[in-house]
């Protein structure tokens, strides 16, 4: 895809279905604690929210990647839960321990979040777009640009569990005993989410991925032979692909429904109607390719584990993510987010592989 100021960015090619013999790439939380450089603005910041909410600050860590490793696309710097705190929910990172809010426990915590229209919710948000818009003019020409969001599911799931679960126990057992209630609590999320990413999308961003990273800790969909996967997050996300599509024709969008296994995989963009699907590390990524159509873009699938070990198994990784996506349509990342305690020298080793 040729953008407006006539540049061709590589991975807005490969997103309209076009391959490319190398494969242009980035990282899911590659502005992050593995980098010096990241830690120093992150001392200075002071909380996690405030460096997301500061365009100075969220601005520079966003970059330093693109500086350090040439990544064929930047992501902005946020989190996923700055949407809750944007609707009145208490949201606060614990260091060492990770986010922690409020808990939605039934209709009383859910009376007093703001509704999808309250127009603080966007004003509260507004750093981040400022964010946006200094990375569209800070970046190089030829740098893709990623917004992002959580899917509903993942952000409900936080909302009412008040931190990660192993098995988003609090989030299931609500929407067993209080269908109605997480229903509408989605809902609500699908409303501020489309306003959200069409908001990052005008302000400069090329494409936007949408996080469904609980996809695979359902629970049970209301009737005996209902699909939890489509009731709960396909469902939701085509509603936001088509909200958001509907307010910026031709939006670029990809999801990442971690978890829900090579079925689930191969459903993404039949039943979202997204551009591309982010593989995890777990999917056997040619058995997927195998799969689906053949202009289906995929992206992803290395282990983040392995590019902590390096040496020859990422060699071998790297090869594998290739042979299985030669001549098809596919952006090259992990399979969820790069972790801290990644070597830098292996983040350039997996390029190098990749660019040879």
């Amino acid at each position: 895809m040729t953008r407006r100021d006539g540049t061709d960015r590589a991975l807005l090619q490969v997103l309209d279905g076009k391959p490319s013999r190398i494969p242009p790439a980035w990282m899911m939380r590659q502005a992050g604690r593995y980098l010096p450089e990241y830690r120093e603005v992150r001392a200075k910041a002071g909380s996690f929210l405030d460096l997301c909410y500061n365009p100075d600050f969220a601005t520079e860590v966003t970059l330093q990647p693109i500086r350090r490793f040439g990544f064929d696309a930047a992501i902005l710097f946020s989190d996923i839960l700055v949407v809750p705190d944007a609707l009145g929910q208490n949201v606060r990172f614990v260091e060492g321990e990770g986010p922690r809010l409020d808990p939605v426990h039934g209709r009383d915590e859910f009376a007093r979040l703001k509704q999808a229209d309250d127009p603080s919710i966007f004003q509260h948000l507004e750093p981040v777009f400022e964010t946006v818009r200094r990375l569209r003019s800070e970046l190089p020409a030829e740098t893709t640009l990623l917004g992002f969001c959580g899917g509903p599911w993942t952000v409900a799931s936080y909302m009412i569990g008040g931190r990660g679960t192993p098995d988003l126990a609090p989030a299931r057992a609500l929407a067993d005993t209080e269908t109605a209630l997480v229903e509408a609590l989605i809902d609500r999320l699908v409303s501020v989410q489309i306003e959200y990413l069409s908001r990052q999308l005008e302000a400069g961003a090329d494409a936007v991925q949408i996080f469904e990273s609980h996809a695979g800790s359902l629970p049970r969909a209301p009737g005996a032979t209902a699909d939890a996967l489509q009731h709960w997050s396909f469902a939701p996300i085509a509603r936001i692909v088509d909200g958001v599509r509907a307010r910026v024709p031709g939006a670029k969008i990809i999801v990442f429904a971690r978890g829900s296994g090579l079925e689930g995989h191969a459903r993404v963009m039949a039943e979202t109607g997204a551009d591309a699907v982010g593989v995890d590390w777990s999917v056997d990524l040619k058995a997927l390719r195998g799969a689906v159509t053949p202009r289906t873009v995929t992206q992803g699938n290395i282990h983040p584990e392995t590019l902590i070990e390096g040496g020859e198994a990422l060699d071998v990784a790297v090869d594998g993510v290739l042979e299985a996506t030669e001549g098809l349509p596919h952006i090259f990342n992990l399979g969820h987010g790069i972790t801290p305690q990644t070597p830098i020298a292996h983040v350039e080793q997996m390029l190098a592989r990749l660019r040879r």
